[in-house]
């Protein structure tokens, strides 16, 4: 009995390090990115083009993203980032899920009532699916130009 308590202890113990080394991973992949980024930053190429930054190699798209502070959504719009939002996830999603995953990131939404916006803006939209009150779904490439 007291070896079974101390088993699950140890299996709770272990659940929680297995919680919090995803994000520290990242943390630390973003970190060791930074640090490339900072020593190459000074860095500068001069040829027949004039001087220019070294190209940044061997940091994520990830990382990138987070230190630059910006998303990888920049200059799109509000259905064409639902759209490529719902293909990566492959599954239908609410609009508030949308709206949220909008939001994180950094997508800027007009309207006294951005949810409503959204919803409306996908219901008028070719490319989606309306698969239930406010909820939907990427049609394929290939429908989407037969529409």
């Amino acid at each position: 009995m007291e070896l079974q308590k101390q088993r699950r202890r140890l299996e709770e113990e272990i659940a929680t390090i297995k919680k919090f080394l995803g994000p520290a991973e990242t943390l630390y992949r973003v970190e060791a990115d930074k640090a490339k980024l900072a020593s190459l930053s000074s860095q500068l190429i001069t040829d027949e083009k004039g001087a220019r930054p070294l190209p940044v190699t061997g940091v994520t798209d990830q990382s990138r993203e987070i230190l630059l502070g910006r998303s990888k959504y920049v200059g799109m719009s509000v259905p064409g980032t639902a759209y490529q939002i719902l293909r990566e996830t492959r599954r239908a999603m609410h609009a508030k899920q949308l709206f949220q995953r909008l939001v994180d990131g950094r997508i800027r939404i007009k309207g006294k009532t951005p949810l409503t916006s959204v919803a409306t803006s996908l219901k008028r939209d070719k490319r989606f699916r309306n698969v239930g009150p406010n909820a939907f779904e990427a049609l394929e490439d290939k429908l989407t130009e037969a529409v």
